[in-house]
């Protein structure tokens, strides 16, 4: 197997072609924007997602979405959320033979509440192109991963040998890949993440400190881990790459368009303006929508996810939001934890 392809040329689709180009492989990059196709092939470089970054000559990029997926057995999808279920049907119309699917996306759909690998397999159903899919997740800013530094990620799957098939393409001296059996885990801490990394953007816009961020993580991590456990998740697994290290990274560092599109929210800045300012996709808003309707459906105790929501689309005031969730009613830390958490 020579030839991947890697549908999505945003900054993580792109960083994600630059390992396999790494490890030796062809990949073929799509992109919908002629002009990007055009300068990624004729320039070797993609300046608006990956500014300073010179590409490999292995990596192509097409529009036709038939010639990105010709000759290949393994398809790396890297779009949006909200555009997952369009593309893959886009990739059936075109597909001669069967693929595994890793996703590296990372987000929950409204109103299904279904996870990406979920939407996937609905998706294929009434077809017998897919062979697998994947999940790869965990603490990797693409802007990082495009410098060769180090970056350890998790790969799921339902099926043993389809996560080891994507740690051996992927897994080089720069990119370290573990494994993980709990792909539910894996896509919840992925995807809930992203809002806590809103609240946490979202407080240091109003000016407050380490303490507060401490505070949004710790407690937030408690709120994913709730719902995962509910769905069938294994607790521990919030404790590892794709829970507490994917958290750490989205919530302290400038490279994290959720922590950047929450601070300018705490700022002051409407929400309109602020997807405006950001011109690419912030995960967690649409997240958000999708989390606090789970947690309703699920009853489960989402206190901060809740206050989010009530910002991003019920007008509440982030000074008011935070001043709520400090009058909650008094709880025992390690008793909570080990009534909701891990049982």
């Amino acid at each position: 197997m020579n030839n991947i392809a890697v549908i999505g040329a945003g900054s993580w689709g792109t960083a994600l072609s630059i390992v396999l180009a790494d490890n030796d492989y062809n990949v073929n990059l799509w992109a919908r924007r002629a002009e990007q196709v055009n300068e990624i092939n004729q320039q070797q470089t993609n300046s608006k997602y990956l500014p300073n970054i010179t590409l490999s000559k292995n990596i192509k990029a097409f529009t036709d979405l038939s010639n990105a997926l010709e000759n290949t057995e393994v398809v790396v999808l890297v779009v949006p959320t909200k555009a997952i279920r369009e593309t893959v049907k886009q990739m059936i119309d075109v597909l001669s033979q069967p693929v595994t699917v890793i996703h590296a996306s990372k987000g929950i759909e409204p109103g299904s509440h279904k996870r990406i690998s979920e939407m996937i397999v609905e998706e294929f159903s009434e077809t017998n192109l897919l062979r697998d899919v994947v999940v790869l997740s965990g603490p990797s800013h693409a802007e990082e991963v495009s410098l060769r530094q180090p970056t350890t990620v998790t790969v799921s799957s339902e099926q043993k040998a389809a996560s080891e098939l994507a740690q051996d393409l992927f897994i080089n001296k720069h990119f370290r890949v573990y494994t993980n059996s709990d792909l539910v885990g894996v896509e919840i801490g992925g995807a809930l993440k992203n809002s806590i990394a809103l609240v946490c953007g979202l407080t240091t816009g109003l000016g407050l400190g380490d303490n507060t961020k401490a505070a949004i993580m710790t407690r937030g991590l408690a709120e994913i881990a709730r719902v995962g456990v509910k769905l069938g998740a294994n607790p521990l697994t919030f404790a590892g790459l794709s829970g507490l290290g994917d958290m750490i990274v989205t919530c302290t560092s400038i490279h994290s368009r959720n922590f950047r599109a929450g601070k300018m929210l705490g700022e002051g800045k409407s929400l309109d303006e602020v997807l405006e300012s950001m011109g690419m996709v912030v995960e967690g808003i649409r997240t958000t929508k999708a989390a606090h309707e789970l947690a309703s459906k699920l009853d489960v105790d989402m206190p901060i996810i809740n206050a989010l929501y009530a910002v991003l689309f019920e007008g509440l005031h982030p000074k008011d939001a935070t001043e709520k969730l400090m009058g909650r009613v008094k709880k025992h830390e390690v008793e909570e934890l080990s009534m909701k958490f891990l049982k």
